[in-house]
């Protein structure tokens, strides 16, 4: 009897941030094993140009492929359920063709791998008798995070919204220490039928036979034992850090020469992800905070969308519109202001030191995996929850601010961190060994980082397990 080869259908949701870490999971997973093949299916919101750039440069493979499903008008980003919802039938139809004709000879369709916003996809799996499993692109601790106020919503019949804006610290299994109420993501907070949607999505995370978790065991070995001492939940495979490769990212000749230029780990670089923007007086703030540090600094400055629409940021045509006068002409040949950046090519550079981020996790995958310790400035979803972990659970971070949240609806007046915060906090950072030993935990979680995914390590093993539990599925 020949070797059974298996099929899976990837589902990121909608966005680049989560399909960049799908795509590189499932080149991962290709390399491991020669009898997979992955079919990726690719949603795309109409203002999206990114997705196209990305998918043209992957390089073609007979055993992975991605269909690109309708794109959908009228939507904006806070309707993004809504806009999976309405993919839901083009994904049936798509995978019932698959099963009735696979992509490899002899190949099966094995399984749904559903991203962790797309699990009202597992009804498509069970009607199609398909197992289903997600990918889970944040950390072990957020999934624990998850459970516990899908639990005190469902189970307890807790109202959430009184941790809102209270002093309170929680007890979350896969925390060691008490995490505070305001660090909480606040989309799950506000009693909106938003954060109803986004608790019932994660309540069917445990529908699943299995998450794999962009996490490795040594950067999140207390959360990922308290999910696995856990038997009635899904079994979890931490399979990270899964990252964009260098070799996907150009670098601008004028970037790079400048970073040429500079002594090694002397510059700290600013990247806020795909989000990220300030407004003006936040701007003006981080300026002055560079000025004063003396640091070098490389800065990615974006132009926020348009108010209380949550559009991705645009380029400015003059930098010189928001920073302080005269600030480009006096830090010459100390920083450099530019638009979207290359992160993955930056962090990797031997120049660049310390990173004021916004700890999204893809970010804090790739400043862990760099050797480049963080300065925590975060901004929505879970990243006040990525950056209390950072700074209290890991001492990997300095903390500019930890509960920090940028107003998306632009109801209020937006909280400005004052230049003295950040300055500390980029001094901090920078100086070669400050009292804190968070480059020197960094240091040692990088090579950790590297051996996870080598042959016989943390996430190799896991990556392995979860390809023998597939080809299980058809056996």
């Amino acid at each position: 009897m020949g070797t059974k080869n298996a099929e899976l259908i990837f589902v990121p949701s909608p966005g680049l941030s989560h399909l960049v870490s799908t795509m590189e999971m499932a080149k991962l997973l290709l390399d491991r094993d020669g009898r997979l093949s992955i079919t990726v299916l690719i949603m795309k919101l109409p203002t999206d140009r990114a997705v196209d750039s990305y998918t043209k440069n992957i390089s073609s493979d007979s055993r992975l492929r991605f269909i690109n499903l309708p794109t959908l008008d009228d939507t904006s980003l806070s309707k993004m359920f809504d806009f999976i919802d309405n993919q839901i039938t083009h994904i049936r139809d798509i995978v019932s063709n698959l099963i009735k004709q696979p992509c490899l000879s002899g190949s099966q369709v094995a399984g749904l791998v559903l991203d962790m916003f797309c699990t009202k996809l597992i009804e498509v799996a069970d009607e199609l008798n398909l197992p289903a499993y997600a990918f889970f692109t944040s950390g072990a601790a957020a999934l624990g995070l998850s459970y516990h106020l899908v639990s005190l919503v469902f189970e307890q019949n807790e109202d959430l919204t009184k941790y809102k804006s209270s002093d309170v610290e929680l007890s979350v299994p896969c925390f060691s220490n008490p995490v505070p109420a305001k660090v909480l993501p606040p989309g799950a907070l506000d009693g909106s039928p938003m954060s109803t949607i986004l608790l019932s999505c994660f309540k069917r995370l445990t529908e699943t036979k299995g998450i794999m978790v962009n996490t490795f065991y040594e950067l999140e070995s207390y959360a990922i034992e308290s999910l696995l001492a856990d038997s009635k939940k899904p079994k979890v495979y931490p399979v990270g850090p899964i990252m964009k490769s260098i070799s996907d990212q150009s670098f601008d000749e004028d970037i790079k020469k400048w970073l040429d230029d500079q002594p090694e780990n002397s510059v700290v670089f600013l990247c806020f992800g795909t989000m990220g923007s300030f407004e003006e007086a936040q701007v003006k703030e981080i300026a002055l905070a560079l000025e004063n540090s003396s640091s070098r600094f490389l800065w990615s400055l974006r132009k926020p969308g348009q108010k209380g629409v949550m559009q991705l940021p645009t380029e400015y045509e003059d930098f010189n519109e928001v920073l302080p006068e005269g600030f480009l002409e006096r830090t010459e040949g100390v920083g450099k202001v530019i638009g979207w950046a290359p992160q993955v090519a930056v962090l990797s550079h031997q120049a660049v030191g310390g990173f004021v981020s916004h700890c999204g996790w893809n970010s804090t995958l790739e400043s862990v995996s760099f050797g480049v310790p963080m300065a925590t400035f975060p901004l929505y979803a879970e990243q006040q929850l990525n950056a209390f972990q950072l700074v209290k659970e890991l001492g990997m971070a300095e903390a500019i601010r930890i509960d920090y949240k940028k107003d998306i609806g632009g109801e209020n007046p937006p909280e400005i961190v004052r230049a003295e915060e950040i300055e500390a906090a980029i001094r901090g950072l920078m100086v070669a060994e400050s009292g804190s030993g968070v480059r020197q935990k960094v240091k040692e979680m990088k090579n950790k980082s590297r051996m996870a995914l080598m042959e016989g390590g943390s996430s190799y093993n896991a990556q392995n397990v979860f390809i023998e539990d597939v080809i299980r599925n058809i056996a």
